[in-house]
């Protein structure tokens, strides 16, 4: 059985001091202060303004009654704890993270989404987290990059197991203008269409394979991570 919830500020040594901490660290305050049992009870984790980590990392977790916490962890200690809705905690109905699949902590998210901005000429410079489940319930980060304006310019899908890039969003565009302009005057425009569709494919194909060998560089388990403590 965990340790009483309580809705005040729990005090606890900060467990970083001039960098900001990452996920798996944050779950580590956690789990020192309500038992490695509540690890097995995250819902989702997310980070906003990351640069790269975020200043604070809110984690919804499901407690002993069934009810649905959001706790903020902020320099080393649970700042707050609130009620949430299940429905806005980003994985499927139901769904908790099996912290034991989990092979990538938000630097290594960071670190395979930054690489695969390179590969399709996305300059950022914050980065958003979340980490919940997919649809086959499996961990899944999501890292939206902004920029300057903080307007979103790309969000990259990854498996938090195997570090596998899923999918992108606003990446990845294809053609220039410029080369649309010269087939169109040239008549060609379903030819422009189908090359940009190739070069769009192969480009997201190798930066897969690129942010592979990425994972396999920063990947770490995370029950190794909190066996270590």
């Amino acid at each position: 059985m965990w340790r009483v919830w309580v809705g005040l500020l729990l005090l606890a040594t900060p467990v970083w001091a001039e960098e900001n901490a990452t996920a798996y660290e944050a779950l580590r305050v956690v789990g020192s202060e309500f038992g490695r049992e509540a690890l097995h009870q995250i819902v989702s984790i997310r980070g906003t303004k990351g640069n790269p980590q975020p200043e604070r990392w809110k984690i919804v977790v499901e407690d002993p009654q069934g009810s649905v916490r959001e706790l903020e962890i902020a320099d080393g200690k649970i700042d707050s704890d609130d009620e949430a809705d299940r429905h806005v905690a980003g994985s499927t109905e139901g769904a908790t993270i099996d912290v034991s699949q989990l092979n990538l902590d938000s630097s290594g998210a960071f670190a395979v989404a930054s690489h695969t901005a390179e590969a399709s000429h996305t300059s950022f410079e914050t980065a958003d987290y979340t980490l919940r489940t997919d649809d086959r319930g499996e961990p899944m980060w999501i890292v939206t990059l902004r920029n300057r304006s903080s307007r979103p310019v790309g969000t990259i899908y990854i498996g938090g197991t195997r570090g596998t890039v899923m999918r992108t969003e606003g990446m990845f565009a294809g053609a220039n203008m410029e080369d649309v302009e010269g087939d169109y005057d040239q008549g060609n425009v379903t030819g422009v269409i189908r090359s940009a569709k190739r070069s769009i494919k192969h480009s997201f194909h190798k930066a897969q394979d690129e942010a592979r060998g990425m994972f396999e560089r920063v990947k770490q388990s995370f029950t190794d991570f909190i066996n270590r403590e």
